[in-house]
């Protein structure tokens, strides 16, 4: 049987931002109360000696570091948003590149990242296969 697994893990802040020249103009600043979900897979796709496809433990936490980035302040003023839209596609992008650089010594890969703006709103940026 050829099977794939994929993990979830999520976590949550609170942050502000703006989107600068939003469709002509720069939004105020304005909060979310956000969630951000990542979806992983061992890098073969199966299960290791432990039967575990990707640890849940050690991606949360690297992802909730991630978040703690933003957490409490301002997203404009974080690297790389200081130059780019804090807008939930690169806040999204942002997540996949930055966790995919975490997991990779644990031969894991992030196929995609959710993230939400409030309880309605979310973007998936997905991982391309190369």
């Amino acid at each position: 049987m050829n099977a794939r697994f994929s993990v979830r893990v999520e976590a949550r802040f609170e942050a502000a931002h703006f989107l600068r020249e939003y469709r002509g103009i720069s939004e105020p600043l304005h909060g979310h109360s956000y969630k951000v979900e990542a979806e992983l897979q061992a890098r073969g796709g199966g299960v290791d000696h432990d039967d575990i496809a990707v640890d849940f433990v050690s991606a949360r936490r690297k992802l909730e570091a991630l978040a703690r980035k933003l957490d409490y302040g301002c997203i404009n003023d974080v690297a790389p948003f200081d130059t780019i839209n804090p807008s939930a596609e690169n806040i999204a992008e942002w997540f996949q590149r930055e966790l995919s650089a975490a997991v990779a010594d644990e031969a894991a890969i992030v196929t995609a990242v959710t993230v939400w703006e409030g309880p309605v709103n979310s973007v998936t940026f997905r991982a391309l296969s190369s």
